[in-house]
């Protein structure tokens, strides 16, 4: 295990952002982390921790250790009568775990299909796609105390899951990191295709009788004609969140803009976010080599050397255009660095 200093990390973000670490370290082990970690070099030294590095917007170098978590392993530790307990290692790449589930029939996880990304950024994020978030079918998580090393255990309950939010973005940022994740899956599926264009896909597929991984191989179908492929075209998926508004506010908006897209929510209603984008006129727009993507408003992306910084900027400009418009504030859903 080498500490690396003043690398690039942009074969490490998926926006492909040139901006460079101070000190970097690759590790794939509990033990390997431990002993980093307990190095007096770094005792003091800011730390990032990144797995696929797709969700964050790096705007300029890292004065610090960056940690990438390699930790790899996928295994079913126990069962009961309904449900299956698969703990994965946090830097199993999640799109190969949800593969991994629908070849053994655990299911509960495959409308999340294709999202870019690591197991043990899942429950950083509560990540969620097509009506199913992580919070869903998550048991419990492993975390390691940066100030003591502690190893901990946190239930669902612990972590506080909402929308996009745990309570590893809030009262413990900075504090931990994860290292494997247990979920609970079901024996017997619960299709949820009410979310998107899930039954629309499955009708175009001439699928009859329906299975998880025909629910994956539709999100999949939709996911790829929407998104640009992180590969080719730098980007981080969805780079707000839908906002929440109230019901009565979502009813005066509807007033004045009757094609509006939302959706009831407990009590509120969640708009699409790419809509209100949309609207502004944003939706193609290119300035330099960042831009918003012309099949997908909420997705901006970096055509080839667009610094972080050009990409935040535009990220506000078109924040202050849709609160103009519409009296909604968006937020950014990835993690500004």
């Amino acid at each position: 295990m080498n500490i690396l200093e003043n690398i690039s990390l942009k074969p490490y973000n998926t926006f492909h952002i040139d901006a460079a670490a101070r000190y970097f370290c690759d590790f794939s082990s509990v033990d390997e982390l431990k002993k980093v970690l307990s190095d007096k070099t770094f005792k003091d030294t800011p730390k990032l921790v990144i797995g696929g590095g797709s969700n964050m917007l790096l705007t300029k170098n890292y004065e610090g250790l960056v940690l990438r978590n390699n930790i790899k392993g996928i295994e079913l530790i126990k069962e009961d009568k309904d449900h299956y307990y698969v703990k994965a290692g946090a830097g199993e790449v999640w799109h190969e775990f949800v593969t991994h589930c629908i070849e053994h029939n655990y299911a509960g996880v495959e409308n999340m299909s294709l999202i870019p990304g690591n197991v043990g950024a899942g429950p950083l994020q509560n990540i969620g796609a097509y009506g199913v978030e992580l919070k869903d079918t998550f048991h419990e998580l492993e975390a390691i105390k940066f100030s003591d090393l502690s190893v901990q255990v946190f239930s669902n309950a612990d972590c506080k899951f909402g929308y996009r939010e745990s309570i590893f973005k809030n009262e413990l940022k900075g504090q931990f990191i994860i290292t494997s994740v247990t979920f609970k899956l079901s024996k017997q599926p619960k299709f949820n295709t009410s979310y998107g264009a899930i039954e629309k896909e499955l009708e175009a597929m001439g699928v009859k009788e329906r299975t998880i991984k025909d629910i994956s191989r539709a999100v999949i179908n939709i996911r790829s004609s929407k998104l640009p492929d992180p590969l080719q075209i730098g980007n981080a998926g969805s780079f707000f969140k839908n906002p929440e508004i109230a019901q009565d506010k979502f009813e005066n908006l509807k007033a004045r803009f009757p094609e509006i897209v939302g959706y009831p929510q407990n009590g509120t209603v969640k708009l699409a976010a790419g809509w209100l984008i949309e609207q502004c006129g944003w939706k193609g727009k290119t300035f330099g080599d960042a831009g918003v993507h012309k099949n997908q408003a909420l997705v901006l992306v970096n055509y080839g050397k667009a610094s972080g910084k050009e990409i935040y900027d535009l990220s506000q400009r078109i924040m202050d255009s849709v609160n103009e418009k519409f009296g909604v504030k968006l937020e950014r859903e990835v993690n500004i660095v």
